[in-house]
């Protein structure tokens, strides 16, 4: 159970929120467990937002939501610190760096073709990003020793802990799918019928802490007091209107938006699902896109910072531009409305159920749930902490080490161990000895 004494109640000031999730969207490469991993390093180590256990709880709770998980978490942190204008705040600054990055990579894209591009300046980004992944992997495995501590707390939860760990790895080999809601579903049947008869009395008035604690928690009205900024865009869409005025654009560019809404509104699981969802629907039922297409669109997602869901920046300014006939300025609105799309159903999931959490916490059979959930999510952490290892610090198609990504992953993780660095450095740091390798 999370120590109430670590809890600290919100500010409400939108201004730290704003600063750090840009931060992080320009810098969060890895994907989801990756961003929990910096999540974890800077809301709870550096700035003692929340404590470990509340962390540990969001994100089991923000896996039984549909959407991208390490965004919906980004955006209830939001929420928990100052509101709606926090949650708004959080979730659009950790997506906008993304999809300012991905649409100038589809404009050229779009222009140059995909093997236009400079061949040195794309060598050059494969070199940093050997860099990036090897700190990835040793950022990960970091928050995975502390999650360990947390999460781990006693003798049932290590064997579930254990026997979450076994389930993972077989379901990978095997590709069950939805395993990860599988296991996360069976570690909180477990953990409620173990821990529903074991709350004694200083349990009890652990509990009656937290409540208050929990109370100080509460998700703040909205008020005046801190509106949410105004974006010197919003009105982007209107002034590239005239260019855009045939009717087919809008009318292709609405269906468009229809299917990411459900997109967004019903993916579970990986990128791997993501990619599924995306080829039945744009490939094989639209035929929007060809699989190629499709596959470097994913490929973009994954290389740049920020959740994976942007791809769907990438598809929507190739719809925009090629297949709906809106050239440049067509591109960048259906860029945008994909993106907005594709997200949208996340921030309305976490204003609706955010506020349920902390009550969850309070109440013994849920507590019980989310304890077994946490120690399931350390499993699924270590799952993808191997594989993650073994894609980056391993050449491709071989057995054999890469002993310069090796060595970053080796000194990332001593430093991370040893001291109390900003995180964000190491993945610099990793990006410029690639670069520097690539020269030598």
């Amino acid at each position: 159970m999370a120590d109430p004494a670590d809890e600290k109640p919100p500010d409400r000031r939108l201004g730290p929120i704003a600063r750090l999730f840009l931060k992080l969207g320009f810098t969060a490469f890895g994907g989801p467990a990756a961003h929990v991993a910096l999540m974890e390093d800077e809301v709870v180590r550096r700035r003692g937002w929340m404590s470990r256990g509340q962390f540990l709880d969001t994100v089991s709770a923000v896996n039984f939501i549909p959407g991208p998980n390490s965004t919906e978490l980004a955006i209830h942190i939001g929420q928990t610190r100052a509101g709606l204008p926090g949650l708004v705040t959080a979730g659009a600054c950790f997506i906008l760096p993304a999809m300012l990055i991905v649409l100038p990579i589809a404009w050229a894209y779009t222009t140059h073709g995909p093997h236009g591009a400079n061949p040195a300046a794309a060598r050059h980004v494969a070199d940093a990003l050997i860099g990036i992944k090897a700190a990835t992997v040793a950022i990960v495995a970091n928050a995975l020793v502390r999650f360990a501590g947390t999460g781990v707390k006693d003798a049932f939860t290590a064997a579930l802990a254990t026997l979450a760990l076994a389930c993972s790895v077989l379901a990978a080999v095997y590709t069950v799918p939805q395993s990860e809601l599988i296991i996360l579903a069976t570690a909180a049947t477990a953990g409620a019928i173990y821990y529903r008869n074991r709350i004694t009395h200083t349990d009890a008035q652990q509990s009656a802490a937290t409540q208050r604690v929990a109370d100080a928690h509460e998700i703040p009205r909205d008020t005046n007091q801190n509106p949410p900024p105004t974006s010197p865009t919003r009105h982007l869409p209107l002034l590239l209107a005239p260019a855009l005025a045939a009717t087919p654009f809008w009318a292709q560019t609405l269906q468009m938006c229809l299917f990411f809404l459900k997109v967004g509104a019903t993916l579970f699981g990986s990128g791997y699902v993501l990619a599924s969802y995306l080829d039945t629907g744009l490939v094989e039922h639209h035929r929007w896109l060809t699989r190629q297409e499709l596959l470097d669109a994913i490929a973009v997602g994954q290389v740049t910072p920020g959740p994976l869901l942007t791809a769907a920046t990438f598809i929507g300014y190739l719809l925009g531009h090629r297949n709906f006939g809106g050239g440049v300025p067509g591109g960048i609105v259906g860029g945008a409305l994909a993106t907005l799309a594709i997200f949208l159903p996340s921030f309305l999931f976490i204003a609706g159920l955010g506020h349920l959490l902390p009550r969850l916490r309070r109440n013994r059979f849920a507590r019980g749930a989310l304890d077994g959930m946490n120690a399931a999510v350390v499993a699924l952490i270590a799952t993808v902490t191997v594989w993650f290892a073994k894609a980056a610090l391993f050449r491709d198609g071989t057995c054999a080490v890469d002993w310069l990504a090796a060595s970053v992953c080796g000194g990332s993780l001593v430093v991370l161990l040893t001291t109390r660095p900003n995180a964000t450095w190491l993945i610099v740091v990793g990006a410029g000895i690639g670069v520097v390798r690539g020269f030598v």
